[in-house]
């Protein structure tokens, strides 16, 4: 963490000095430069508290106080479970808070996970945890050792009057932070619901492991999340989807009733026990979001700025960890402003970091249902790599024993990853899991691949991949997006394509290589992307066509409504690029219907505004891409597999959404498609793409696990540990990366090289075998330094 080090190395040569000191009755203005020397503090949480104690310990003349509206020993909630990263911060900036924290801390290392009735155990993962009110406890002793004045049962004077009468105001108040409401014009917060109720339960015993236990009632599905705080006792979580929660019942039982249940539901779990309860109701998660993190002198922390799901155990970490990056960006920068700016600055992309597997384990576990018919061991897999954080790789290095079992079980012969397992798609066997992305070059002239293609592709066929896609292949001169885009509507093109087939398939045996047929429809005539992204051309335009007349972007070209005339030709248009396909030796052919090109856009409701037979409900919009893929399905020879790549959300509001993707994906799958290939967006320019590592994966899996088909995951997918993962865990059948294939041509044969395969699932062409290992760097045997001497 980027100032810790320095903050650690001052706090340890200072002492706990320091006494309390009365309230001060005339405030004095603030200072506004230097050092912050009087510090309010909205919340007795563990976040506000680890601040003021941090900051007096940095200085012990300064004036901090904490407001807290509540009791001392008043919380919610029962435990606390920290990371061994934030305890290694807590001990060099405090180790008397360290140490005393160490005393209190339940350590175990196992999670079990039952589901109908089969308990599998993971171990090697290093949990820490103690009471919440305990926690409290020694924040408070260590708060009031250095002189912090903390104020219990009393409402903080309004954020206005603190943030005049004080250096810094601290807004550590919680998830209904008022602070945050105050200013909110300039926090500018974000609040999202979910799908899920919960309950924060206790049960006077500890558990052995961090236990998730899977109930199939006839409600519907119920999780416990249960793990040991103390040495008698745990914390119980029983969360289900809010409809399961009203069929139950429970949103007319009384809070006493519901804990009974709770407890009857999971007998097994709690060994016939009972659970307690503290104030503890049922409750919706709600994720804030803060679009920025401090106004004036006044700055967020904790729940109050950012909060991330229970189910991967953050709030109370991120909280700490705050506190570490404020305090510490308080002492090194010159003033105030600055210090405020460097916090934000350092802070904001961990904590996105954070929410973002926070969200992908959120929503996997309301989602639960979709999973619960995998193998046990898979089913236990996708769980603890629900968030991204947990991935094949390293839980093989945590628990060999366990990832093995689960490899067995899918299928995986003895040293053999996931990712080089083979794969059947219709007569086409692919002998890995990896597919080059289709990825536009912009380079053919006339619509013709030239050399540059044929280096692109080849090099990328060499790499080891199962399947090279090649870029949309336009299946008329009009539907292409750029004058640059390749085509298959001439019989030149077609002879240029068969030359690239051929060196594949002669240069690179065993790997496989499929088209891409598209139209640009309402987004093509444009620039190269490099020269201006979606700008049309400043010269030699051609009209466009759409499912509804309307621009991309408000300086593109209007396009015209496609006539049922028109129609037909468009889809003779792709029965002939597929018959020329066939032709060219291309061994899969895959059906564009993504990303807002002509077919996408009679699928969206965004783009289709047609009141005839093609547009209106989604079976009306579904019309004519199936009309498409029937006449192509008609004309590619039947052992040959077809793909169709969709949109799975438009990421705008009344767009495309997850449920209209699986129906979309189900007629596909209906009409005799082999695989769907799930992308998202690029639909509208307006969309906004909740982007991060894997982000695409939910909406294949959503698809793979509702309609049963096979499915091709795409987008940030960078590395072979995500591919393996992703397989492993059942979210998909097939992994295509794009931009590492630009990084690296061999990104496959180096995969395997890493992880020491050499069977059947790659091959290094012959040519290349000299550079399977990889080459030698400096030497690493250099004498390790024995001594640390201090200065």
């Amino acid at each position: 963490m980027a100032g810790t080090v320095t903050m650690a190395a001052d706090l340890r040569n200072q002492g706990a000095r320091g006494t309390a000191r009365p309230a001060t009755d005339n405030p004095q203005p603030p200072a506004t430069t230097g050092h912050p020397q009087r510090i309010a503090i909205i919340g007795g949480g563990p976040g506000g508290l680890y601040a003021a104690a941090l900051l007096k310990r940095l200085d012990p003349t300064r004036d901090i106080t904490v407001w807290e509206r509540n009791a001392p020993d008043e919380t919610f909630g029962f435990g606390v479970v920290l990371s061994d990263e934030t305890l290694g911060g807590i001990e060099h900036a405090d180790p008397v808070v360290y140490e005393a924290l160490q005393r209190d801390f339940v350590r175990w290392d196992d999670i079990d996970i039952v589901h109908r009735n089969i308990r599998h155990t993971s171990g090697g993962h290093g949990f820490a945890a103690l009471g919440r009110r305990r926690l409290l406890e020694i924040l408070h002793d260590r708060c009031r050792t250095l002189g912090v004045e903390l104020r219990f049962r009393t409402r903080a004077p309004d954020a206005d009057w603190l943030a005049e009468n004080n250096d810094v105001l601290i807004a550590a108040d919680g998830v209904n932070s008022t602070t945050r409401e105050t200013y909110a014009h300039v926090f500018r917060p974000h609040v999202a619901a979910h799908h899920c109720r919960y309950i924060w339960l206790a049960a006077d015993f500890p558990f052995d492991s961090f236990r998730f236990e899977i109930a199939e009632t006839e409600h519907g599905v119920m999780q416990l999340h249960g793990y040991p705080y103390a040495a008698d006792a745990s914390t119980v979580i029983v969360e289900m989807r809010e409809e399961v929660w009203r069929a139950a019942g429970f949103d007319e039982a009384d809070p006493q009733e519901s804990v009974e249940r709770c407890a009857k539901i999971f007998t097994d779990a709690l060994g016939g026990r009972p659970l307690r309860s503290n104030k503890s109701a049922w409750t919706t998660f709600r994720t804030v979001v803060n679009d920025r993190w401090s106004h004036g002198n006044v700055v967020l922390l904790g729940d109050a700025a950012h909060t991330a799901h229970f189910s991967i155990g953050s709030g109370t970490k991120l909280a700490v960890e705050d506190a570490l990056a404020l305090a510490a960006c308080l002492e090194e920068q010159p003033d105030v402003p600055s210090a405020l700016a460097a916090y934000e600055e350092e802070r904001k992309p961990v904590v996105a970091s954070t929410q973002r597997a926070a969200r992908a384990s959120l929503e996997w576990f309301e989602n639960l249902r979709l999973h619960l018919d995998q193998p046990p061991r898979q089913f236990a897999f996708n769980l603890l790599t629900r968030s991204r954080r947990v991935t094949h790789d390293n839980l093989r290095l945590r628990d060999a024993r366990f990832t093995e079992a689960v490899e067995h079980e899918f299928g995986c012969p003895p040293g053999t990853p996931p990712m080089f397992t083979p794969f059947r798609l219709r007569g086409l066997t692919l002998r890995n899991r990896v597919v080059v992305s289709p990825m536009d070059m912009y380079s053919a002239v006339d619509g013709v691949p030239g050399d540059f293609h044929l280096v692109h592709l080849g090099s990328r066929a060499l790499g080891g991949a199962g399947l090279v896609m090649t870029e949309m292949v336009c299946v008329s001169e009009e539907g292409r997006i750029t004058p640059s885009c390749t085509g298959l509507y001439t019989g030149r093109q077609a002879e240029a394509w068969r030359r690239i087939t051929d060196f594949v398939h002669t240069r690179a045996p065993g790997t496989m290589i499929g088209v891409q047929l598209g139209h640009s429809g309402r987004k093509g005539s444009t620039k190269l992307p490099w020269e201006g992204k979606d700008e049309p051309l400043s010269e030699g335009n051609w009209p466009l066509v759409a499912a509804s007349p309307l621009p991309y972007r408000p300086d593109s070209q209007t396009p015209r409504q496609l006539s049922r005339a028109q129609l037909t030709d468009i889809r003779e248009q792709f029965t002939e690029a597929a018959w020329r396909a066939a032709r060219a030796g291309f061994d899969l052919l895959e059906l564009h219907c993504a990303h807002g090109y002509l077919l996408s856009g009679f699928l969206s409701p965004l783009t289709n505004l047609r009141t005839d037979a093609y547009g209106g409900s989604l079976e009306k919009r579904l019309r004519f891409p199936l009309e498409v893929f029937d006449a192509v399905r008609g004309v590619w020879p039947a052992e040959r597999p077809m793909t169709v790549r969709i949109s799975a959300t438009d990421w705008a509001e009344g767009g495309t959404t997850a449920e209209d993707a699986v129906e979309i994906a189900r007629a596909f799958a209906a009409h005799g498609a082999d695989a769907i290939d799930v992308s998202t967006g690029q639909v509208v320019a307006e969309a906004r793409p909740e982007y991060g590592r894997s982000y695409q994966t939910p909406f294949a899996d959503r698809i793979r696990q509702e309609v049963g088909v096979p499915v091709i995951a795409v987008g940030a997918i960078s590395s072979w540990d995500d591919v393996n993962s992703l397989i492993l865990a059942g979210r998909t059948d097939l992994c295509a990366l794009a931009r590492p294939h630009l990084y690296d041509p061999h990104w496959t044969l180096h995969a395997a090289a890493e992880q020491g395969y050499e069977g059947p699932g790659v091959a290094w062409p012959v040519p290349y075998r000299a550079g399977s290992r990889r080459p030698q760097t400096g030497r690493t045997d250099a004498p390790k330094p024995r001594l640390s001497l201090g200065g």
